[in-house]
């Protein structure tokens, strides 16, 4: 899923001019799903 998202958000910076909200959402995304995977890693 991480991978994914990076993936898209590399292809947003491509495209940055029509698209910087959107990669911007996208980092955004990518980060709060990484904390969330570190958080419940450390849980279990």
């Amino acid at each position: 899923m991480i991978v994914v998202l990076i993936i898209l958000w590399g292809l947003g910076l491509v495209f940055s001019v029509t698209m910087s909200c959107f990669t911007y959402i996208l980092l955004v995304l990518a980060v709060v799903i990484l904390a969330i995977r570190l958080i419940r890693g450390r849980r279990s």
